[in-house]
């Protein structure tokens, strides 16, 4: 990666490259899940997640934007941020 990955206020790095391919959706589900209006999951992938993305999409609609920081032979860096979920 050619990102640095040095934490942010808000930024939370997920990296997914460690997780076992089976547990990878439901991890991230889980931790998406978890943010809160304003915090953002920086995701690293050793791959583009194209379907994942659409699982967001449908789980998650306009609460969740992708912004990529990274896309390259290396792999992937996405910036998942929340916003506008109802607070609890």
């Amino acid at each position: 990666m050619n990102l640095p990955l040095d934490p942010e206020p808000n930024v939370h790095v997920f990296d997914a490259r460690g997780i076992a391919r089976r547990f990878r959706h439901s991890a991230i589900f889980g931790a998406l899940g978890a943010l809160r209006n304003g915090e953002t999951m920086r995701f690293v992938n050793d791959h583009d997640p194209i379907p994942l993305l659409g699982q967001l999409n449908q789980r998650f609609g306009e609460h969740v934007s992708v912004n990529y920081r990274q896309r390259d032979q290396s792999g992937v860096v996405i910036d998942f941020g929340v916003n506008g979920l109802p607070e609890e």
